[in-house]
């Protein structure tokens, strides 16, 4: 029988792996919070959980846009290598214990309302201008992208999401490339940093494993359906329908922040009151 635990993770990683196909983002943007809202887990272990969950539905979805060569490699590596070196710092960060559990999710909250307003900032697809820069290698805004990419890593390695939300933006914006370019461009740099953020973050989520399958069983039906689909979708609708989960995404992430820090001070607080009397006794 199935639970309502897994049927949760399934209809969700049917969505993540739908969005994956047709947006080449989405995943762990609305992973996270299912798997903390959802399932219950903490940070510690939805965090890994998520980034493992999202490269492999990142390799399944990735193999029609390497076959119909829609990935570029120029815009790849000057958002990619910054975005390894973010990743890498974010991950370490976290596991020094210097950035705690409501600051991560209160990070993921402001990052998933920043790529609601990205998303529904401009058309889905590049004009012919575009296609040009993006045929030609030519960059409108390397630096931009550089730093960009940075962003990106960072926000990696500290709330475990691929990226992919920002990713896609910054390709058609900064890169100028069309969106279909974009989105294979999106994935491959999803798996390559969120490789990094989970060998930087050095737990691997052992013990969440299990929840794994539900999500991929969803993920894989999702995937199939989003690549089939994806020529025939109305690509601007697609994104500001996005842009709304994002936001349902962020509000849910912020009220769960505010409760965790507001379980944290309340454990804290008798502790400071019961060692006042403590003190009381010792005086002769």
């Amino acid at each position: 029988m199935i639970t309502s635990t897994a049927l949760l993770l399934i209809l969700g990683g049917a969505l993540i792996g739908f969005l994956l196909a047709v947006l080449g983002a989405g995943g762990s943007i609305l992973l996270l919070p299912l798997l903390i809202s959802g399932a219950g887990l903490p940070a510690k272990e939805a965090i890994p959980l998520s980034l493992v969950v999202v490269i492999v539905l990142a390799l399944a979805n990735i193999g029609p846009y390497l076959r119909r060569r829609q990935v570029a490699l120029r815009p790849a590596l000057v958002l990619g290598v910054p975005a390894l070196a973010g990743s890498w710092i974010g991950g370490s960060l976290v596991k020094a214990g210097l950035i705690s559990e409501p600051v991560q999710l209160g990070i993921f909250a402001v990052a998933a309302l920043v790529a609601s307003w990205l998303l529904t900032r401009r058309g889905p697809a590049a004009d012919e201008d575009d296609r040009t820069h993006s045929a030609s290698g030519t960059l409108r805004r390397p630096a931009a992208l550089a730093v960009q990419g940075v962003l990106v890593g960072l926000l990696t390695g500290i709330a475990g999401v691929g990226g992919g939300f920002a990713l896609v933006p910054a390709l058609v914006l900064l890169a100028g490339l069309p969106m279909p370019l974009a989105s294979g461009t999106s994935l491959l740099l999803i798996i390559t940093n969120s490789l990094v953020a989970l060998e930087a973050l050095g737990h691997w989520p052992a013990a969440s494993l299990p929840l794994v399958l539900p999500l991929l069983a969803g993920g894989a039906i999702g995937a199939g359906l989003g690549q089939w689909l994806a020529p025939r979708l109305n690509d601007r609708k697609l994104r500001r329908g996005f842009a709304a989960l994002l936001i349902g995404s962020a509000l849910l992430s912020g009220m769960e922040a505010v409760r965790r820090q507001t379980a944290s001070a309340q454990r804290a607080a008798p502790i400071s009151f019961r060692s006042a009397p403590l003190s009381l006794r010792s005086m002769p």
